[in-house]
């Protein structure tokens, strides 16, 4: 008697017609099978219930993390007494607080339900952020600021493992840019709400109406990320049984990765032996310094310019409009354009650079050419997310992926520590020590970016002949619901499985 087949994603999968079984073991001719048109729906389906929630949770993080540099404009320097390098510790404490718990959080990463952690721990930051309008001096800010830290640093290595968990390789960098466009959007929406406190006059201070508008936000999101964010593929409500093994093939088929609950110590060992990890840290480091600078002091630079509290939030808004243009930009130029993500990265460095540079090097007085560089060499923020995709397409193994994420944040963290140190005090508004630093940091980066791409094509070419065949890191390839179901426990790192192909 023939067995009944496997149910095939939307009853519209090209499926073989089952063999009958022989001597009561059903033959492996049964094949189920998620064709081209069949993968792109399912794709849909993903993106459509996971894309917003990874949207709206990044740009809360990005609102939530930038309500200092609002809030220096709206009173909190004078309220708290913040006076010298105090308002400049203010911003650099939170990512004391974010290197502290990068290694404890990529753990939990292994330990618990992917969704559910994260929910938890977004809970926690926007009750930290709300709490911020109680502080009433220099000592309880940073206290509160450190904390705000140490929650926030699992979502950006968390999103990144998300996207690596359910999309493949060639996907990586639109979701990825999809996800940081919330930076932007919030942006506009957080410039806005700070325009409207501005003109908010009675007796409760405008920055901590500011603080506990964005915290409460954010805590009411985090309960309806707690039911809708789900843990993996496997557990996703949204998805029938079918989809849900089809989609968590579909990255396998490339990787061999799949979430464990085990921290494998080889795999983490290999972490550090392999020159990626470091080309990723450092990297990440560099392009810190200057984002840790411009973030928190974004009004104060652009109210040296010579614009009043009013017009310095206003003015902020095309910086924003401009990032979401190069966001949008450089993710239809990498899905299109075949091994571009390293070129992006390395044209928009030449595009920001040609910005800073207007910023250090006009006169004061061309006060709206200088803003416009300002505008450009905001168009930096996409460079972090093509960055993520390249570790999340070319790093394979969970363990591996999640220490070499907890390693990317250890770069991200100093440099942020660092960068507002640059930005004086004693050389407001004008900041010459700071726009110098910022110019070494990108001609740098931009150099190790040609550098790993040399790196990584000669990778692929010594595997290429080593093994006699030529194999594209880029390519769509098949599901099997048969042949592929052995992938569902493989955890294999980039290094251990010869046929893994890096993607520059």
């Amino acid at each position: 008697m023939a067995e009944k087949p496997r149910s095939c994603i939307d009853r519209e999968t090209k499926c073989t017609a089952p063999s009958d079984t022989v001597d009561g073991q059903k033959e492996r001719g049964s094949v189920d099978v998620l064709g081209p048109e069949e993968e792109k729906r399912l794709v849909r389906k993903i993106d459509l219930h996971l894309m917003p929630l990874l949207i709206i949770s990044y740009g809360l993080q990005f609102l939530d993390k930038t309500s200092l540099s609002y809030s220096a404009i709206l009173g909190l320097k004078e309220d708290l007494n913040l006076v010298g390098q105090e308002y400049s510790w203010a911003s650099s404490i939170f990512y004391i607080g974010y290197l502290a718990a990068s290694y404890p959080i990529s753990l939990g990463f292994v330990k618990f339900p992917l969704g559910k952690y994260l929910s938890l721990l977004i809970f926690l930051w926007g009750a930290i952020l709300t709490l911020h309008a109680v502080a009433n001096n220099y000592a309880g800010l940073m206290v509160l600021r450190t904390f705000l830290g140490v929650f926030e640093s699992a979502i950006s290595p968390g999103f990144s493992l998300i996207t690596g968990m359910w999309y493949t390789p060639p996907e990586h960098v639109s979701r990825h840019t999809f996800w940081f466009a919330g930076n932007a959007s919030f942006s506009i929406i957080g410039s806005l709400i700070a325009y409207g406190i501005a003109h908010y006059q009675d007796h409760f201070s405008q920055w901590k109406m500011l603080f506990l508008i964005f915290g409460l936000i954010t805590v009411a999101w985090s309960v309806v990320l707690w039911f809708y964010l789900p843990d993996s593929p496997s557990n996703a409500h949204f998805l029938s049984s079918s989809e849900r093994e089809f989609a968590s093939l579909r990255p396998k088929k490339f990787q061999r990765t799949t979430q464990t609950r085990k921290w494998d110590r080889d795999q983490f060992i290999e972490s550090f032996t392999d020159p990626k990890t470091w080309w990723l840290l450092i990297f990440s480091f560099v392009i810190c310094v200057p984002n840790g600078g411009t973030t928190s002091f974004q009004s104060l630079l652009i109210a040296g310019f010579g614009y009043d509290k009013y017009q310095t939030i206003l003015m902020g808004l095309p910086a924003s409009a401009f990032q979401l243009v190069v966001v949008l930009l450089a993710t239809i130029f990498c899905t299109n354009v075949r091994k571009s993500r390293l070129v992006a990265i390395i044209m928009i460095f030449a595009m920001a650079l040609a910005g800073i540079l207007m910023v250090k090097l006009l006169p004061s007085e061309q006060k709206l050419s200088r803003l416009a560089g300002y505008w450009m060499s905001s168009a930096i923020a996409p460079v972090f997310p093509l960055m993520l995709s390249l570790h999340a397409s070319n790093t394979a193994g969970f363990t591996k992926k999640s220490t070499v994420a907890a390693l990317i944040f250890v770069g991200y963290c100093v440099g942020n520590l660092i960068g507002p140190q640059f930005f004086k005090d004693s050389e407001a508004p004008y900041y010459p020590t700071a726009y110098t630093t910022i110019v070494i940091c990108y001609a740098i980066a931009m150099a190790s970016a040609v550098v790993f791409r040399v790196y990584l094509g000669w990778e692929n070419r010594r595997r290429d002949k080593q093994q006699g065949v030529h194999i594209n890191p880029e390519e769509t390839r098949e599901i099997d619901l048969h042949t592929d179901e052995g992938l569902d426990h493989a955890d294999e790192t980039d290094i251990q499985n010869r046929s893994f192909r890096y993607i520059v």
